[in-house]
């Protein structure tokens, strides 16, 4: 949405909340499956932690959002504190200095798995603030969202970055590069890398941030100007080159079991890469999804995971 809206103003087509405040807003927001790449750039003359995500349509969340007169916000469910923040801080950004305080209440659903490495935080956040947008007619940038972001869950995703591929600096909500366009298109195999955790995820709270040595720093700035090539070029292969690179990095901060199994698998089925949740336990092969036998590949290397233990797996297709 861009440009400001009259604040009171009943949309045409919406349905309107209670004292004339808005309207009743909706919204739903997409996950992310993990990382193509994590590490340290440089950014406004210091090194900062950035990432770029591999965008998922396995989940979603949805969002409603019912205005009220009153400065009181409740949230559905309760322990969606991050959310409730976030929509506190949109309303804040959408209200006009001067009105009366604005509250309401947000009810979430969705069946995003949380502590997997799919962005469930963040895809809460997103709904959340873009329900308040809607219901208010802010004039809300994806840069506002971004900083709004990171103010209620301390470091987010990019997911409201969805028209272009970024290097997302996920603890200062700002764009250290927008690439330009969308990544190249990848049939993606995803699975479950820890299975004798069975599931449970990994406490990204507790969990540190890496600690790069010099070596791995240096190839951050390889890998990055490789991944600039490879969305210019619509390069998916060497697309495919970077996650794995990148999941190699990660190996010596949260090490994914039967990594050295997963590459034979990779090999044997012509995947182009293998790509990881930085923090999360989800990981996922790629595949070109032009190549005509894509599906057989896909089908091949699922067989070959059951036969190293891992049971857990989807598929889906970024740009679907």
């Amino acid at each position: 949405m861009s440009g400001a809206v009259r604040f009171e103003a009943e949309a045409e087509d919406g349905v309107e909340a209670e004292g004339g405040v808005g309207r009743v807003g909706v919204a739903t927001a997409p996950v992310h499956h993990g990382e193509i790449l994590q590490g340290v750039f440089p950014h406004r003359g210091r090194p900062t932690r950035g990432l770029v995500t591999l965008p998922c349509t396995v989940h979603t969340t949805r969002a409603s959002f019912v205005p009220v007169r009153g400065g009181e916000l409740t949230v559905s469910p309760a322990r969606k504190t991050k959310a409730l923040r976030a929509a506190r801080l949109a309303v804040e950004a959408c209200v006009p200095p001067g009105r009366a305080p604005v509250g309401g209440h947000l009810e979430l659903s969705g069946d995003v798995p949380l502590r997997r490495g799919f962005g469930s935080s963040t895809s809460d956040v997103l709904a959340a603030v873009l329900a308040v947008r809607d219901a208010l007619a802010g004039p809300l940038s994806r840069e506002e969202i971004a900083r709004i972001a990171v103010r209620a869950e301390t470091a987010s995703d990019s997911l409201m970055f969805d028209g272009s591929t970024v290097l997302f600096a996920q603890r200062e909500g700002e764009v250290i590069e927008d690439f330009g366009r969308r990544m190249p298109a990848v049939r993606v195999l995803g699975f479950g890398a820890r299975p004798e955790d069975g599931g449970g995820g990994v406490d990204t709270l507790a969990l540190p941030p890496a600690a790069y040595d010099g070596t791995e720093r240096a190839r951050f700035a390889e890998l990055h100007a490789m991944l600039r090539e490879a969305v210019r070029t619509g390069d998916a292969a060497l697309l495919g080159a970077v996650a794995s690179a990148s999941t190699d990095i990660n190996q010596r901060h949260l090490p994914i079991p039967r990594l050295d199994g997963l590459r034979a698998v990779a090999r044997e089925t012509g995947a182009l890469g293998i790509q990881a949740a930085h923090s999360g336990d989800i990981a996922g092969l790629l595949y070109d999804p032009a190549d005509p036998d894509a599906e057989a590949r896909t089908a091949r290397a699922g067989r070959l995971l059951h036969h190293i233990g891992i049971h857990e797996q989807w598929t889906f297709t970024t740009g679907d």
